[in-house]
């Protein structure tokens, strides 16, 4: 069972209140003057007892940490290969058809890898390419497009500019 962190800081701060609270009232209890030895044998016992216990749940809390530290890390791990960094260019393709309805899309993870998709839109046909990225490079030739749509995906969204097709 995983908690999440809000639960588990919640668990330990309740955790130390009362264990503060348990340790003033065990020591208010040891300094009073006790009139017999059997009633000093049962506070050693309960002292005893309420200090198992406290070490108890110090150790599931230390083992829910521990559980949710693991989670962290698988979780760390999947999101590393996640698309996480998109470029986006828009442009005209050909002089006779307007409206920037072509364009580049460069979807990559954390690392520069994904793929960069081209759509070029024509009067009568569009085509769809798909170039594989690595560490922000292609092996592949790349239109001015697509390299902008990698630059954007690698260093963030550019100033309202748009790359003109030559």
């Amino acid at each position: 069972m995983t908690l999440p962190a809000k639960t588990l800081t919640l668990l330990v701060l309740i955790s130390l209140a009362a264990s503060g609270l348990l340790l003033i009232a065990t020591i208010a209890l040891a300094t009073r003057k006790r009139s017999a030895a059997p009633q000093a044998v049962a506070m050693d016992d309960m002292l005893r007892g309420v200090v198992d216990g406290q070490a108890q749940a110090f150790q599931r809390l230390e083992h829910a940490i521990r559980q949710l530290a693991g989670e962290q890390l698988r979780i760390a791990h999947s999101v590393k290969g996640a698309i996480q960094r998109v470029g986006l260019v828009r442009y005209d393709a050909f002089e006779d058809v307007g409206g920037r309805l072509s364009f580049s899309c460069a979807m990559l993870n954390d690392d520069g890898d994904g793929v960069v998709v081209t759509s070029i839109n024509g009067r009568q046909d569009t085509r769809v390419y798909a170039k594989p990225v690595y560490r922000g490079e292609s092996e592949h030739n790349l239109s001015d497009e697509e390299a902008a749509a990698i630059r954007e995906a690698m260093v963030g969204p550019r100033q309202s500019q748009t790359v003109e097709a030559t």
